[in-house]
């Protein structure tokens, strides 16, 4: 089932996706709902981001592919993560599917997509064990972790370069029967395609990160976590277009706009 924020006229519904009909409900997906009755065409609304998360985590360096292409790039020895890498990214940056990503007026030119597996928790969990940890999701989506790589090297804690407003791209819905297996991601920069990768090849399970960080935090239903991206991005510039497939999940697309001041 593909579940949906979307407006209208001013008002915003939370629906089911049946063909190209929106059912709208009352109450959350991953809890208590009933339908409203209303119904909406896909194409006569807008799409908003999909869900806004009480805590939006971040899988570290999970690719190996990307770990060794950042560290080559950076002249340094790549190192591997020996541990399940836990961040957390700023709910402000979020935005929804066909909206513009504002490049802020000084950033540099190395501004980079991330294309990204997203898991939504669907119920509240703690100390969750792998073996059991797959049973707390109740969906998933994609996102593009935008990243200006000057400030990422100046700023600790990645509060410009990761987390400026518009840098984080989410949507178009969250699927709750989607499957890894064999699934492709895939990134086009105005219609030509750049990377293409594995969905499934993270070096650490989305079961074994959110295992690790319920150890530490407990996961609330509405929760999500970004798993990482393989590869690397060349510099996207004001007035292109970054569009992300995940095969069996959808398309996230979304244009760079440079701001003047």
């Amino acid at each position: 089932m593909k579940w949906l924020r979307y407006s209208t006229r001013g008002e915003i519904f939370t629906g089911y996706l049946e063909g190209d009909l929106l059912h709208a409900v009352k109450g959350t997906p991953w809890g208590e709902w009933k339908s409203t009755g209303v119904q909406h065409e896909l194409g006569a609304v807008k799409l908003e981001v999909p869900v806004i998360p009480p805590t939006f985590y971040a899988a570290g360096l999970n690719y190996v592919k990307h770990i060794m292409e950042v560290a080559h790039a950076k002249g340094e020895t790549p190192v591997v993560p020996g541990a399940a890498d836990i961040g957390y990214r700023a709910v402000n940056a979020l935005i929804a599917d066909q909206e513009e990503v504002i490049i802020p007026a000084d950033a540099g030119e190395k501004i980079h997509y991330e294309a990204e597996l997203v898991v939504v928790i669907g119920k509240k969990v703690k100390n969750i064990s792998e073996q059991d940890a797959l049973s707390c999701i109740f969906g998933y989506t994609i996102g593009n972790d935008v990243s200006e790589r000057d400030w990422q090297k100046e700023d600790r804690t990645f509060f410009r370069s990761k987390n400026s407003d518009t840098f984080k791209p989410m949507g178009p819905w969250i699927d709750t029967d989607f499957n890894l297996h064999g699934a492709q991601t895939r990134v086009s920069v105005n219609g030509v395609l750049t990377i293409e990768f594995d969905t499934e090849a993270m070096l650490f399970s989305i079961a074994t990160f959110i295992s690790r960080t319920s150890r530490y935090a407990t996961l609330y239903p509405g929760d999500v976590m970004w798993m990482g991206t393989d590869g690397t991005s060349p510099n996207i510039k004001g007035g292109d277009t970054v569009e992300i497939e995940i095969t069996g999940l959808g398309k996230l697309k979304n244009r760079f706009i440079k701001a003047h001041v």
